[in-house]
């Protein structure tokens, strides 16, 4: 990277966040003998290493431990108190039990955090592409500006959401904890996976949902079949429910919601928010590059994800769509196949596998039964209940069809 009192620098592709989809591009292009630079607002390695799946899922693991220790007698173990202690596991009941087992997933959760950020960096440099922590914004097309550098790019890429601002203490947005939904996604199930772990962890937990269903893009059975295993672990379900205000008094959350028509109160220690999540792109300036989105601030790209701006594009969860760390990363590789290899890949007919990570899990890949028949699909349904499955019978883990 120049030195500060450089003026401007001139590179042939600039990489504007350093996630799953813009780290490797940048390293592809820079393998390429392409002059790239990255940029970077926050950390390197972007939600997944830093605040999502990584981090989220050392704590999700925590909870089964929790869990199975429970049912340690179901499968024949029985250990002494002081060998509980050492697990992590005191007694369900005690305020020991939670403390110490918070404490001890979180020592779990930096661990994959720093070897991770650590390593994504590494890569960064070692693949010889500049990278400079800074914010970016476009000053006059083709020229981006990021702090007082100016550098005049032939293609650009962008990546990253942000987080909504909450003021109120004891009140959590889901990128705290994790959070990877946005008004488009189809995913809105970060409030049942954590909503599962901290009831793991010996907390009461209520879910207020505002639709009918607590998975509203899958089948009703499925949806149904989810419901009742987080009810099985004592979790209470509020559907049709719509929060209409927060208030705290003294160290309690107060949340009046409005559900059968009647208005109810409810009221705990903490209040996840899991909402969705809103993009950045209000920071860089995207009219002087005449890069069109929608009402919601996500750019809009064709199939090649190409925006409406020449030699610009888009990849990962700036494009709205289902934000998964694999489809950040199956952008990079249609980019790559199209920009370096000279080929014509696309997203057409792209298919995207995804799990929600409950305990148990529950996959999906392709289109719901739902959808099948409003495209007018024929097709055959099977279905197999878990205690059919000799596996789930050895594990004792039959709750699911």
């Amino acid at each position: 990277m120049p030195n500060a009192k450089s003026q401007s620098a001139h590179y042939d592709a600039i990489v504007i966040g350093s996630g799953q989809g813009g780290t490797p591009l940048s390293q592809a292009l820079a393998a390429a003998g392409i002059r790239a630079a990255l940029v970077e607002r926050e950390h390197v390695g972007g939600t997944c290493i830093n605040e999502g799946c990584t981090p989220t899922k050392t704590m999700v693991a925590s909870g089964r431990v929790a869990y199975l220790a429970r049912r340690a007698a179901d499968y024949g173990i029985h250990a002494a108190p002081r060998a509980w202690t050492c697990c992590a596991y005191a007694n369900a009941n005690a305020t020991s039990f939670t403390s110490f087992a918070a404490a001890a997933s979180a020592a779990l959760k930096r661990r994959p955090i720093s070897t991770s950020s650590s390593a994504t960096r590494n890569l960064s440099l070692r693949a010889l592409s500049p990278c400079a922590t800074k914010r970016a914004r476009i000053a006059l097309s083709p020229l981006i500006v990021f702090h007082q550098r100016r550098l005049p790019p032939r293609r650009a890429t962008n990546r990253g959401p942000q987080r909504r601002p909450l003021s109120q203490q004891h009140v959590h947005h889901g990128i705290e904890r994790r959070s990877r939904t946005s008004p488009r996604s189809r995913r809105r199930y970060i409030g049942l996976e954590f909503g599962q772990l901290f009831r793991r962890l010996d907390s009461k937990v209520t879910v207020v949902q505002s639709a009918n269903s607590l998975l509203t893009r899958e089948d009703g059975d499925v949806a149904e079949a989810v419901a009742e295993i987080l009810k099985e672990d004592g979790i209470h379900v509020l559907l049709d429910a719509r929060a209409e205000k927060v208030a705290r008094h003294a160290s309690r959350i107060h949340l009046k919601i409005r559900v059968g028509g009647k208005t109810r109160s409810l009221e705990g220690s903490h209040l996840l928010v899991a909402t969705g999540r809103i993009p950045n792109s209000d920071t860089l300036n995207l009219p002087a590059a005449r890069i069109a989105t929608d009402n919601y601030g996500f750019i809009h790209v064709n199939d090649k994800l190409e925006t409406s701006a020449k030699n610009i594009y888009a990849l990962g969860d700036i494009k709205g769509g289902p934000a998964f760390t694999h489809i950040s990363y199956d952008d990079f590789r249609i980019i790559r196949t199209n920009l370096i290899e000279k080929g014509a890949a696309s997203t057409t007919g792209r298919l995207v596998p995804y799990t929600v990570f409950i305990d148990p899990q529950l996959g999906r890949v392709g289109l719901t039964e739902t959808e099948a028949h409003l495209q007018n699909r024929a097709i055959r349904v099977a279905k197999m209940p878990m205690n059919y499955v000799a596996r789930a019978l050895e594990i004792d883990e039959t709750r699911a069809s």
